[in-house]
């Protein structure tokens, strides 16, 4: 087994012997293409290579062993935490982590590496971009009050970002054009657009058993909190990717405004039940991300019908 440590100038590398339990050899390459393609012709074809995500730096890594038919398999980030800091509590280095890596990889059944296709990339970058530049223009919002003397420059800077972002989700409808998946996810109510398309690049990139996995990936899984005399308390696990999860409560907003829709029928039922507004709406952003799987999975059409019909698409 081969574990990788990637940093954005170098991976530390550690060839394990499984058998023998013992390290057959370290070292380190930079993490260029150069770099990989020396670390290929040093490890055996059927060396498995372990490592954790950190975004396009261990990506292009993957990609590349991918491409000379290596198996690349993926150490979840937090679980690979937890056993590195058990097997070295007392020290953290780059090759420390490769070894570590390894070690874990030859211990735990890992899933493969999950690398997007160049059109899953660029929308995944598009999606990113449209994240920060939305949230720059919510401080912008909220700072033409809280800095009245500047507030012409600020007003400018709002405009110049609020046409940067319609350009930008121009570009995405162009691009989502191209994928059926997201022109499916487009026919649920209060699904639009910006969230089809960031349900498809997650779904199409991370390979989830089930839809209480993916429901918990996006933490609109309910958790039972237990403490002293608190108990039975029940509430989201908040887990998970964060803007999903938000983009998915705006759908299930948008859902309510739609005619016919089932949601917004599932709605009233949660407030007859007594919930609260906002814990009515994440019952229906749970059932949007357990429709979009299943769509997503089956590559069917959506069918109001369907919605609340026995399993797969029900709870």
């Amino acid at each position: 087994m081969i574990g990788i440590d990637v940093s954005k100038a170098s991976l530390s590398v550690c060839a394990w012997d499984g058998e023998a339990q013992r390290v057959r050899w370290e070292l380190e390459v930079a993490n260029t293409e150069e770099g990989v393609r020396g670390l290929l012709a040093r490890t055996e074809p059927e060396e498995p290579w372990a490592l954790e995500p950190t975004g396009r730096y261990s990506e292009g890594v993957a990609r590349l062993g991918l491409a000379q038919g290596r198996q690349v398999v993926m150490a979840p980030p937090r679980a690979a935490k937890q056993f590195l800091t058990s097997v070295h509590p007392r020290a953290k280095t780059d090759r420390l982590d490769a070894r570590g890596l390894a070690l874990y990889a030859c211990s735990v059944a890992l899933k493969p590496y999950p690398v997007k296709s160049e059109h899953m990339e660029q929308l995944a970058q598009l999606l990113a971009a449209r994240k920060s530049i939305s949230k720059s223009l919510a401080t912008f919002r909220q700072q033409l009050e809280s800095l009245p003397r500047a507030r012409a420059h600020v007003e400018a800077a709002k405009r110049a970002l609020a046409e940067q972002l319609k350009e930008l989700d121009r570009e995405l409808a162009r691009l989502a054009r191209q994928d059926p998946e997201v022109e499916r996810l487009q026919q649920v109510p209060g699904i639009g657009p910006v969230s089809a398309t960031a349900l498809v690049v997650r779904l199409k990139s991370t390979k989830f058993a089930g839809y209480d996995q993916f429901v918990a990936y996006v933490g609109l899984d309910v958790r039972v909190r237990q403490s002293g005399q608190r108990r039975g308390s029940l509430g989201l696990s908040r887990q998970g990717d964060a803007e999903l999860r938000r983009l998915l409560y705006c759908c299930a907003q948008a859902s309510l405004r739609t005619k016919d829709s089932p949601f917004a029928k599932q709605y009233e039922r949660e407030r007859a039940k007594g919930l609260a507004s906002t814990q009515a709406l994440c019952a229906v952003a749970r059932k949007l991300a357990k429709v979009a799987w299943a769509l997503v999975r089956s590559g069917q059409d959506y069918d109001p019908n369907r919605v609340y019909a026995p399993r797969p698409l029900d709870t």
